[in-house]
């Protein structure tokens, strides 16, 4: 018997609107990778991650489905999360009409057809892209905070994000009443600084990005 069968498993879904980033974040989390041609999602698609969870002292095997966001793949969406621990929405923070769908249609299909405990997440990606943003980090909080969501500002691009989302959803689920740390003392003094961090991070993707987009060509989106 291996030493993973011995660790527990629990489902984590995604949800969200079809080009959100879901395919990508799940393969920056598993793989390390990051692939901007991913093709959509048909259906849902499946991997697996055995996460420490050291402040606790225990292990999960997370099974991470990805699921189609097209509107033609809801009613199958549906049989994806129904049995799910955790569920995890994300939103394009430069697409507000991602962020509209998941506290207008998202969250009601998680109440009428997932369990009641179920942990959830919000996952507003792209937040490289802060220059485009549709959606301020202060509603998304406010509103994880209103229906008892993890919250967490992503990037797949940037892997920034990515590996607190995941381990703060099973911290929740491992312990009902975890609450995640936001530095707000810092948040301000430090906004100026992480605008100049980003501005440089964004001239370095530009003169890059033809060596990018051929890199990425060659790889393949592991989900």
């Amino acid at each position: 018997m291996d030493s993973e069968s011995k660790v527990p498993g629990i489902k984590v879904v995604l949800l969200g609107d079809g080009g959100v980033g879901k395919t990508c974040i799940i393969s920056r989390y598993i793989s390390g990778t990051y692939d901007e041609s991913s093709a959509a999602t048909n259906g849902a698609s499946y991997c697996s991650k055995n996460v420490n969870y050291e402040k606790v002292g225990k292990n999960l095997l997370l099974d991470i489905w990805d699921t189609a966001g097209q509107e033609k793949y809801r009613a199958l969406t549906k049989f994806f999360y129904k049995d799910a621990a955790v569920c995890i929405l994300v939103y394009d923070i430069t697409r507000r009409e991602t962020f509209d769908n998941i506290k207008n249609y998202w969250i009601q299909q998680l109440r009428e057809n997932s369990s009641k405990n179920i942990v959830i997440g919000i996952a507003g990606n792209k937040c490289d892209l802060y220059e485009e943003e549709k959606v301020s980090e202060n509603e998304a909080r406010e509103f994880a905070d209103e229906i008892g969501a993890v919250f967490e500002l992503t990037s797949a691009q940037n892997n920034t994000g990515i590996n607190e989302l995941f381990l703060d959803v099973g911290y929740k689920y491992l312990d009902p009443n975890f609450k995640q740390t936001v530095d707000d003392d810092n948040k301000d003094e430090n906004k100026e600084d992480h605008k100049e961090e980003k501005k440089d991070e964004k001239k370095k993707i530009v003169l890059n990005a033809k060596e990018a987009k051929k890199e990425n060509k060659k790889k393949k989106s592991f989900c």
